[in-house]
């Protein structure tokens, strides 16, 4: 039995957080995955990095993408005990949009900077991320007692 979150639970831990892994494919069909900063709009994530990036390249050859977020989990007062991070993880698609083209309220939100005519973004592109089917999640929404207990600390929600 998993725990039954909504998506809103979802996407509040995912406006919280801001580091994540993302898992592609390579043209030749290998898997690869990349740690990322993102910021969540209108419930997509959105990834910056140049445009000639492996992470770029990969995902204009296949936007099949899967996405692990995971949220640091501590017990207060007691910062030395080791707990295991919770997580959220999904598969999307993933859309390349060149950083010229792209609203300036992204471009400041995503490369933390409010000049959107610097030149530097001439050659930066944004990876919006659509999240598709369920979120999986494990100790969200659970204590740190139920995340002991596999039944009880995993969880699904519809991402719509």
């Amino acid at each position: 039995m998993s725990l039954t979150l909504t998506s809103s639970q979802v996407w509040a831990e995912l406006e919280k957080e801001l580091f994540a892994v993302v898992g592609m494919v390579t043209p030749k069909g290998h898997a690869r995955t990349a740690g990322i900063v993102y910021i969540v709009r209108d419930r997509k994530l959105y990834i910056g990095t140049g445009a000639d990036t492996w992470k770029a390249r990969h995902i204009a050859a296949n936007p099949h993408v899967s996405m692990t977020v995971p949220i640091a989990k501590h017990i207060p007062l007691l910062p030395w005990i080791k707990i295991p991070a919770a997580t959220i993880t999904f598969a999307g698609t993933a859309r390349l949009i060149p950083a010229p083209t792209a609203p300036a309220e992204l471009l400041n939100a995503v490369f933390r900077q409010s000049n959107v005519d610097n030149p530097a973004l001439a050659n930066q592109v944004l990876i919006e991320v659509t999240p598709q089917g369920d979120f999986i999640t494990y100790g969200v929404g659970v204590s740190l007692m139920q995340m002991r207990q596999p039944e009880l600390a995993r969880g699904r929600a519809p991402v719509a």
